[in-house]
């Protein structure tokens, strides 16, 4: 019998006021009994308008179906087919922009849960030993550039065709934003690590700490036998506003303190990666990397965490679920505010921000309304620590050492399509081509390129 209810079943979080001291999952995920409860709202649509909004064209209404029966295992492998990634995109996905945001639930009250749903599912699998079938090797070799969420796509769907597939990654441990970007509250790093344990349990090869460009060129990976190479390097080089005193001590990018939480664990004990135990930090900017930010200075300690935004709450970019939770966890939204200064010390270490109130003109380029400075009405913020979140580009490495690629004027790969950049082999998705974006959208890239990549690969024979 099908659930009329017009509101979600309810989840489980952590009290406000204790999780903002540590790094636990703040949501604790559906029961079996909750999860049946919320699937049987799905009216199972026949045209599947939810399916239109998912990057990586989720089989939805077939999954939350078997929920719904209480199949967990049968909903779990309908959810595998095409999606490679599912543990970590039922937590991080902007489902309300995407599936969610096109179920006809949603007209007259909520949507169905899809992302809560998916989630369970995979946390439902997590601990039961489900044998990863090999495919028959087909003796072609592809090589991936970075092992972030689009990288990750691309060689789970090659390895499934036979593939011989490696992915060559910078940093010491594969997962890329996963790892070092999304704090351990929001996505725990051993479900990352479960996943990317099912690839290389599929035959995916890791190697680790090669930066592409320095250690070995994508030329001379072409001439290791690789008959394609995929570059999903990210989006990791910061920007900075330009204004004085971001060269000061507590002045971090948003990436390099994420970094230093989640993948170097700045925040355990007994791990000495030096970071600002600060009592006051300004975060700039409205995205879900300054959610990230500010809710992890928060549990570092700090007393008080100002989101500093120069447009109003109605146009932050972030995720409703994060910008609630940052509220519910006492982090202040300073918006129709912008920094103009950042002020210093007689030791060079960060001592207040300066800031001018903003007001809302006329729509930018964007469609958003253009956030004018009122003279005269500037402040000094007291804070100690300053962390500037407001977008990133690609590293210029790859390209500056490739020749025949080509990038847009934003440092971003070119490519058609089907993903494939202006050189030959070659082929290109998620942050390195759109600049900072989000998982689910990389993963998507993956999967196409993954299936460009074999038709390449198959003519050339």
């Amino acid at each position: 019998m099908a659930n009329m209810s017009l509101t979600k079943t309810p989840i489980a979080e952590q009290e406000p006021k204790v999780r903002a001291r540590n790094f636990k999952e703040v949501t604790l995920g559906y029961t079996p009994e909750q999860a049946i409860e919320e699937a049987q709202r799905c009216l199972n649509c026949k045209h599947k308008p939810c399916m239109t909004g998912c990057p990586v064209s989720v089989r939805i209404p077939e999954f939350i179906a078997k929920v719904a029966e209480g199949k967990f295992e049968e909903a779990y492998a309908i959810i595998k087919t095409t999606n490679a990634l599912p543990a970590v995109c039922g937590r991080v996905c902007p489902q309300e922009h995407q599936c969610e945001g096109k179920c006809v639930r949603g007209i007259k009250g909520e949507p169905v849960g899809i992302g809560r749903l998916e989630r369970f599912c995979a946390d439902y699998m997590m601990d039961k030993a489900v044998a990863v079938e090999k495919a028959e090797p087909n003796g072609h070799k592809v090589a991936v550039v970075g092992g972030g969420p689009s990288s990750l796509t691309v060689a789970g769907d090659l390895a499934k065709l036979g593939y011989d597939v490696t992915i060559y990654e910078a940093f010491h441990t594969a997962g890329g934003v996963l790892m070092y970007g999304i704090p351990e509250f929001r996505l725990p790093k051993a479900i990352v690590q479960h996943e990317i344990d099912n690839l290389t349990n599929m035959g995916v090869h890791i190697m680790t700490n090669m930066v592409i460009g320095r250690v070995l060129s994508i030329d001379e990976l072409m001439g290791m036998g690789y008959e394609a190479v995929f570059v999903g390097s990210g989006a990791g080089l910061p920007r900075f506003m330009g204004i004085e005193g971001e060269g000061l001590v507590g002045v971090y990018s948003a990436n390099e303190y994420l970094t230093r939480i989640n993948l170097m664990k700045a925040y355990k004990d007994d791990y000495e990666t030096p970071i600002m135990k600060s009592k006051n930090v300004a975060v700039v900017g409205g995205g879900n990397v300054a959610m990230d930010a500010a809710r992890s200075a928060m549990r570092l300690g700090a007393e008080h965490v100002y989101i500093v935004y120069r447009r109003s709450m109605d146009e932050l970019p972030a995720r409703k679920e994060e910008v609630h939770h940052a509220q519910e966890e006492g982090i202040e939204f300073l918006v129709l505010n912008n920094p103009v200064k950042i002020v210093g010390d007689e030791n060079g270490h960060v001592n207040g921000m300066e800031c001018i109130k903003m007001e809302l003109g006329e729509p930018d380029a964007s469609g958003r309304r253009r956030p004018i400075p009122i003279e005269g009405s500037n402040f000094i913020l007291d804070v100690d620590t300053a962390i500037m979140s407001i977008g990133t580009s690609p590293n210029p490495l790859i390209r500056s050492t490739t020749p025949g690629l080509e990038t847009n004027d934003h440092g971003c790969l070119i490519v058609d399509e089907n993903e494939s950049t202006t050189k030959e082999g070659v082929y290109a998705g998620g942050d390195a081509v759109t600049g900072a974006a989000t998982v689910i959208l990389a993963m998507g890239a993956g999967k196409k390129a993954a299936a460009a990549i074999d038709e390449y690969i198959k003519n050339k024979k």
